[in-house]
């Protein structure tokens, strides 16, 4: 195995895979409906990856240290037969861990296939129990009832489920404490997620952040928390667990607390584009290497290339004006 490294030393152990760039929500701080309408033009179906491609790439990735890949969208849910792709990951020598993140509106349909297929790890998106306010959020007025129906079904099936919660400053931040004991009840880990600028078209700013410290004091009022070490370095959310029950809940600060110098995660856009930042302007074609013969050695090669030069640190460097200007990549294309 090639064991490479970024400019400042840090290695790559992460990739995750956008399968698609549709979602069936239109989210206010991902893919707001007002840009992404019933009119808006995706990615054609013989632009994406096939899954045949994709598990290449994957084996080629995890010839330079990837371990861990997450499947990701827009809804990756959305992609048919997505228990076959899971099936063909899982048997990669050297990868260790494959997740899957969803909003669980599809989950009642898939969650046993993908069992089957050898998934264990969910990550499921949900911002607010109150069904008027999770239904202003994700676009669609879905009832927040469907997703935490299906994320009992996959709890009863034996997933490990982490739930993600975006908290908007003026819109749900009334919903922390409601989340938090939901979830602390059934021993499922609850993880807050500052309001981020990805993208270009979520109308964000510094004003708008509800930022780790504040949902800390939030919780620390109502409950007794410790903190849990890291599990492995590069983990993302910063990790408590509740005295009375050993439920964790965990926080993921990229406006607050930077964690850009333990970053090891590459993202592969459903098209094909590696991208070596969250808030990346631009990507690198992999697609095009593909379908153009190149061996996986000249692929590999090539990544190698791409992961050595990396400088990005841009939740290090963020300020107002430079999120308001910097041209990036919507979230939904890149996948989180």
């Amino acid at each position: 195995m090639v064991n490479v490294l970024d400019k400042f030393g840090r290695p790559i152990r992460d990739l995750r895979i956008s399968v698609t760039d549709r979602c069936n929500f239109r989210c206010t701080y991902c893919m707001p409906k007002e840009i992404f309408g019933d009119d808006y033009v995706f990615l054609p179906k013989e632009s994406l990856l096939t899954f045949e491609e994709i598990e290449r790439m994957a084996k080629i990735f995890a010839g330079i240290g990837v371990k861990k890949l997450r499947m990701t969208g827009g809804e990756p849910l959305l992609r048919e037969n997505m228990p076959d792709l899971i099936e063909r990951l899982n048997n990669i020598d050297g990868i260790e861990d494959i997740g899957l993140t969803t909003n669980g509106v599809l989950l009642g349909k898939y969650a046993q296939p993908l069992y089957d297929a050898g998934l264990r790890r969910l990550n499921l998106s949900l911002d607010a129990l109150d069904p008027f306010v999770f239904g202003e959020m994700n676009g669609r007025g879905t009832n927040p009832q469907i997703v935490l129906k299906n994320i009992e079904l996959a709890k009863d099936l034996g997933f490990q489920i982490k739930v993600n919660m975006v908290v908007k400053k003026g819109v749900n931040e009334h919903e922390i404490l409601p989340m938090a004991t939901h979830f602390k009840e059934r021993g499922i880990t609850l993880r807050f997620i500052e309001f981020m600028d990805v993208g270009n078209d979520n109308a964000w700013s510094f004003e708008k952040v509800v930022t780790k410290k504040d949902i800390y004091k939030m919780l620390a009022e109502e409950f007794e928390l410790e903190p849990v070490d890291p599990d492995y370095f590069g983990e993302v959310a910063q990790r408590y667990r509740y005295k009375d029950n050993g439920a964790e809940v965990g926080f993921i600060t990229s406006v607050s607390e930077s964690f850009c110098s333990t970053c090891t995660r590459a993202r592969m856009s459903s098209d094909g584009k590696l991208f070596t930042c969250l808030f990346a302007t631009e990507g690198f074609d992999l697609r095009e290497l593909i379908r153009s013969g190149k061996s996986d050695e000249e692929i590999q090669s090539a990544i190698t290339g791409v992961w050595a030069g990396r400088t990005d640190r841009y939740s290090d460097e963020r300020t107002e004006e430079t999120a308001k200007k910097r041209k990036k990549i919507n979230m939904s294309y890149i996948g989180g």
